[in-house]
């Protein structure tokens, strides 16, 4: 029997890090194609800032303009500044009711989202941060019964309201607002993330109850997640429009929302146009929620710079 020998030279093995090195180079793109590719996602992020923009650049044209220029002048740029006559029209208007549908929505959605967003701070917290027997089934009805249309369940609430005699009523729209399993979910997540278990343990050695520990505990490190689910819900609040339909019946009650939509609707009725006064309080409408915004902003900025401390 004859040996055969492996004369072969075997490679020598690499270091891990060139491995890694490889792995990690990237890819040979010229400059020029990645100057492209920046320029081309810059592009695209002016074009839908463009689209985002163009319904309130539109409102705002619109707003400015009387009766006839409406209807007699280019729609996409000025013909006169008559804002501050259409303001005067709007706050005027039927004796100011205008006034009234702004405090109605103040108190639906501000009143509405504030205890909804404790509501679902509480539960997220409870789905987060206890066990107990069904916890999973819980969770699984929160989250299938946010998959649900709110319009379908006007016709439910309606009937449930006039069976015991709340129709007509704030609390006709005060009561949905608490109950919002949407926001429960996203407090439920944002606790698995701002709240850990040592700190909670800490405090019930120390004798904190339940209660103290939600409050001053909870509650303080839910301040970026609080705002988020409150501004969520405030501007649903604010913008719903069906469920006030439904509910709603006199016109001291109502909401900007269906106040503005009975305006509109009376060029058909009696043959009033209040377009322009129509356009004019949409636009005055949209200020409440930019003013929102921007108050709720320093809460996010205050949660980044906490999450990167941590």
């Amino acid at each position: 029997m004859t040996a055969v020998s492996d004369d072969t030279p075997k490679a020598e093995p690499r270091p891990a890090h060139a491995a890694v090195r490889r792995r990690t180079r990237p890819d040979n793109v010229s400059p020029a194609a990645r100057r492209a590719g920046h320029r081309f996602v810059l592009l695209g992020l002016v074009l839908f800032a463009l689209y985002s923009l163009f319904p309130v650049y539109w409102l705002l044209v619109a707003a400015t303009k009387d009766q006839a220029g409406l209807y007699q002048t280019n729609g996409l740029w000025f013909s006169g500044m008559h804002l501050w006559q259409n303001i005067r029209q709007v706050f005027g208007y039927d004796g100011g009711i205008f006034w009234r549908w702004i405090a109605n929505s103040f108190l639906y959605a501000g009143v509405g989202s504030l205890g909804g967003t404790l509501v679902a701070l509480a539960a997220g917290y409870g789905l987060a941060r206890f066990d107990f027997p069904g916890r999973k089934v819980v969770f699984a009805c929160v989250v299938g019964s946010f998959l649900v249309p709110t319009a379908l369940l006007t016709l439910p609430l309606y009937l449930f309201f006039s069976s015991l005699g709340l129709v007509d009523t704030p609390w006709a729209m005060l009561i949905p607002c608490l109950i919002n399993p949407f926001s429960v979910y996203l407090a439920k997540v944002y606790t698995e993330s701002a709240v850990p278990y040592e700190l909670l343990e800490a405090a019930r050695l120390d004798g904190a109850g339940e209660l103290r520990i939600f409050v001053s505990i909870v509650l303080r490190l839910m301040t970026t997640g609080g705002a988020t689910v409150f501004l969520l819900a405030f501007v649903n609040t604010w913008n719903s429009f069906f469920l006030p339909l439904t509910v709603l019946r006199s016109q001291n009650n109502w909401t900007l929302a269906l106040g503005l939509y009975n305006w509109s609707g009376k060029r058909a009725e009696t043959g009033v146009d209040l377009t322009s006064l129509v356009l004019t309080g949409c636009l005055l409408s949209i200020i409440p929620m930019a003013v929102m915004m921007v108050a709720m902003r320093r809460y996010w900025r205050s949660g980044v710079t906490l999450g990167s401390l941590k």
